[in-house]
């Protein structure tokens, strides 16, 4: 892989910053899979620190992507996207990349939890408890409420209320309360101007995130799929006929066979069958770890 022009990540100060710094992370390159995975493997062995700025860099758009999606909690966008940046680079430092996977499928459970977290602290929901029901609650409330089609800023029909609550496994009452706790904090309009930038002015509306996945998201996902999908092919040809059958029946179907009808079709217990997915799940794996190294580095032993 050539050798990368030095990058920096770009400060994000404020709202006044907002608009020139998602113009300046669209300008870095999306990485191939080959080059990320030289780059991790940099990082990871040799703690290079141009390496790790280069696949921190690569991924901003994703971090503001989802940032979007949680600009509904009346905190600032520039906030929720500088601890997406946070989760990020936790991400990347954690990153395996012998593993086979993407960065991105990675990292974003890492840029999630960073971003509700500082939600989390910022709406004290300690006062209220931080169960993970009350959590789960706190985060799906909104989508729940649109999907039914409940006004925004209303109480909750009777029928919307139980639903809710069941669907997610918490008290009705604990679903209300949340519901005018939320509707305190307010959404901010979309309509809003943004102040500042060199970009020049503009509304909220205008950065409103495209349900759609971004481009690189959708190349890095395809890649990945079909790499799974063909790693996944000759791994399994590490495995003998009675092992294939069993780990194709319990794991990769969509209507697994119970451990008892498996072991009357090979007249054996309901452990040995047991024991025979284990081996075959374990034996998989290190074939999928070998043949990942083999793909990603060609030639190296």
């Amino acid at each position: 892989m050539n050798k990368a022009k030095k990058q920096n990540v770009p400060a994000l100060s404020g709202e006044q910053s907002l608009n020139r710094y998602l113009a300046e992370i669209k300008k870095f390159p999306v990485l191939t899979a080959e080059q990320e995975y030289m780059l991790a493997k940099r990082f990871q062995e040799h703690q290079d620190p141009e390496a790790a700025t280069q696949l921190v860099t690569s991924h901003l758009r994703l971090v503001a992507k989802i940032a979007m999606g949680y600009r509904g909690y009346g905190l600032p966008v520039s906030d929720l996207i500088s601890e997406g940046n946070v989760g990020l680079m936790q991400g990347v430092k954690k990153f395996e990349p012998d593993r086979g996977f993407r960065l991105a499928t990675y990292a974003m459970w890492w840029i999630k939890a960073s971003i509700q977290e500082f939600i989390l602290r910022s709406w004290s929901l300690v006062k209220m408890g931080t169960t993970a029901a009350q959590k789960k609650l706190f985060f799906n409330l909104r989508r729940m409420k649109k999907q039914l089609e409940a006004y925004e800023d209303s109480d909750l029909s009777p029928e919307n209320l139980t639903k809710i609550a069941t669907d997610l496994g918490v008290s009705e009452q604990e679903v209300i309360n949340m519901n005018r706790r939320m509707m305190m904090g307010g959404d901010g309009s979309l309509n809003t101007p943004m102040r500042g930038g060199e970009e020049g002015s503009g509304e909220w509306q205008d950065w409103l995130a495209d349900e759609g996945p971004l481009q690189d998201e959708t190349v890095a996902e395809a890649e990945e799929a079909q790499m799974r999908h063909a790693m996944l092919a000759e791994a399994m040809e590490s495995l003998n006929e009675r092992e294939r059958h069993v780990l194709t029946e319990r794991r990769l179907t969509e209507n697994p066979q119970t451990l008892e009808e498996l072991s009357q079709v090979y007249d054996v217990s309901r452990e040995r069958i047991r024991q025979i997915e284990v081996r075959a799940f374990e034996k998989l794996q290190k074939a999928m770890q070998r043949i990942a190294g083999e793909r990603l580095l060609p030639g190296v032993a």
